[in-house]
């Protein structure tokens, strides 16, 4: 079922989202200052490609600096991300079909709004 879920999720709207992560990582790996954010937003992309059989758990070793990046992350960028993926959630739950994508949507947000100390793990 994961499987088929991310083949529908992949067609519909998760390479043009993860098109956009990566396009952002760019941006801030071309940016010395910002490359943590670069990473971030690849380790976002590749979620946003196949996000069901995983989820977002908090990194252990995140320190001050991750919270500190996190805030000028979420003023620059994550609230815009976060309302691009209610609005695409919302969207797709519109119909019967994309409720799954659209709750897979919903549960991208937080990552999209503090990516920073965060690490995508596989569901068991």
């Amino acid at each position: 079922m994961r499987l088929l879920l991310n083949i529908i999720w992949l067609v519909l709207c998760g390479f043009w989202m993860a098109v956009g992560y990566v396009l952002a990582g760019i941006v801030c790996c071309i940016l010395i200052i910002t490359i943590p954010f670069g990473l971030a937003s690849f380790r976002i992309a590749n979620y946003a490609l196949w996000p069901f059989g995983r989820t977002v758990v908090d990194r252990r070793d995140a320190g001050v600096g991750s919270v500190l990046g996190n805030i000028i992350w979420f003023i620059f960028a994550g609230l815009w991300l976060a309302i691009g993926h209610v609005v695409t959630g919302i969207a797709l739950c519109i119909t019967i079909i994309g409720i799954p994508l659209g709750i897979a949507n919903f549960k991208l947000i937080p990552v999209s709004l503090m990516p920073l100390g965060k690490e995508i793990v596989d569901v068991p």
